[in-house]
């Protein structure tokens, strides 16, 4: 110990190629050639499935496990967990039931301790003043739950004010504000419609983890998931995209800025495989992220007119090894009982060994979703 106090070591930081970044990142979301083998530790390891609906070739979370698990698993494997809530739908998002406990602590401290964001303090001060409606709508699910947004009476005092969609939206709004106070859960779904009761009835009765110690394994899971990542990321609907200061330090050639690895995937030998991606996969759903690392060429078009698309409207990334090679534009049609597949975009030359590799995959998807695959003509 030195007369100034103890002696502090720095870490070294660990200095990474693109392609040593790459193949971290796809090791991490479980797209190399070690594929899992079982749903539940699949979602567990990447912490959560974004349960978006959109079902041009399939529902997101149901795709996303496909491309980690192969028509192996059987393509009921997502809905079932969700009817024996073994995964629970929070903010949109499927995650265990038992990680719940890492975000109750968090719900019963909302809006949050100290200062909190205006747009927060004003949903609160929103909630203050219908605290008659906020009764209203947890004795209705109480009673008759679980229910259907639209089964709710809206006894609303104040109005939801908004410049957007959400305008006079009041049920919705206050259902989606007592999911953050961990009053109101999702229970599932009746066909798109969310079904709404009581958190005690769905959230399994495990202790809280305190909020401080919860953060932090938040943050360590979610860099096990991503593999490397920036201490502060752009903010998703979802899920954060940063892990704070977890992990350990490392910067990447050619990229701008400091980064945090989970020092596991930086051992052992990278073997890859093809695989084909939904556009909302984690390994791509970070834009910035995904631009940095793999280099790639990609916008999600479905919000675009048909006229201004270049690859389609659910254009599939192409995973090959660490690069992200291609897009394939597919569409189910279950009227024809087809996977359409009118374009694969090859922004390299796939060479013989890829181009089957694609068609295996390709065949793959449709055999789970138990349909036949139609490829366009050369």
């Amino acid at each position: 110990m030195s007369e100034g106090g103890p002696i502090v070591l720095a870490m070294a930081v660990h200095e990474l190629t693109r392609r040593d970044a790459r193949r971290v990142a796809v090791r991490a979301q479980l797209l190399d050639a070690q594929r899992p083998t079982d749903l539940f530790d699949t979602v567990s390891h990447l912490t959560l499935l974004q349960h978006d609906l959109t079902a041009a070739v399939a529902p997101n979370a149901e795709l996303v496990a496909w491309s980690r698990l192969g028509s192996a698993s059987p393509r009921t494997a997502v809905p079932d967990a969700v009817d024996e809530q073994r995964l629970v739908d929070l903010q949109g998002a499927l995650r265990p039931a038992a990680d719940l406990a890492l975000y109750r602590a968090e719900m019963a401290e909302w809006p949050g301790v100290g200062e909190v964001p205006y747009w927060l303090e004003g949903q609160h001060h929103w909630l203050q003043a219908n605290e008659s409606f906020r009764r209203d709508i947890v004795d209705e699910l109480r009673r008759d739950g679980p229910l259907v947004s639209r089964d709710l009476l809206d006894t609303c005092v104040v109005p939801w004010r908004s410049s957007g969609w959400n305008n006079n939206r009041n049920v919705p709004m206050m259902l989606e504000t007592l999911v953050q106070c961990g009053e109101v859960a999702v229970a599932g779904r009746r066909g798109r419609d969310r079904l709404w009761d009581l958190a005690s009835r769905v959230y399994p009765d495990d202790d809280p983890v305190p909020t401080a110690e919860a953060l932090r394994t938040r943050n360590e899971r979610r860099l096990a998931a991503l593999g490397i990542a920036r201490a502060k990321g752009p903010v998703s609907p979802h899920e954060p995209n940063g892990v704070a200061e977890v992990g350990e330090a490392a910067v990447i050639e050619g990229v701008k800025g400091r980064w945090r690895v989970d020092p596991r995937y930086l051992d052992g030998a990278f073997a890859g495989r093809t695989a084909i991606l939904s556009p909302l996969d984690r390994l791509v759903f970070d834009r910035k992220r995904m631009v940095e690392l793999f280099e790639f060429d990609y916008q999600l078009e479905m919000y675009k007119p048909a006229a201004k698309r270049r690859w389609g409207y659910w254009a599939m990334p192409i995973l090959a090894g660490d690069r992200l090679v291609g897009k394939v534009d597919a569409t189910t049609d279950l009227d024809q009982h087809v996977l359409r597949v009118d374009a694969i975009h090859r922004d390299v030359d796939f060479g013989v060994r890829l181009d089957r590799e694609v068609s295996r995959e390709l065949a793959d998807l449709a055999a789970w979703l138990g349909v036949e695959l139609l490829l366009p003509e050369h």
